[in-house]
């Protein structure tokens, strides 16, 4: 399951965290909030980050010739 938790703290600090997601498709997702929150100040990547999105790839064998 997908998630995007927002923990904002007594002093305003906010922090945000991605769960679910590989590659970087958590920076993505989560990219809408950092035009609604403002700048990030610091950034850390999980090992979850620096796994490669797998795809299948279909491949057609040539039948004739």
């Amino acid at each position: 399951m997908k998630e995007i938790l927002i923990d904002v703290s007594n002093n305003g600090e906010i922090k945000i965290e991605t769960r679910g997601f590989e590659g970087k498709s958590c920076i993505h997702e989560s990219e809408f909030l950092e035009k609604v929150l403002g700048k990030e100040i610091s950034r850390s990547l999980t090992p979850a980050y620096w796994k490669e999105n797998l795809t299948t790839v279909k491949k057609h064998l040539p039948l004739c010739g």
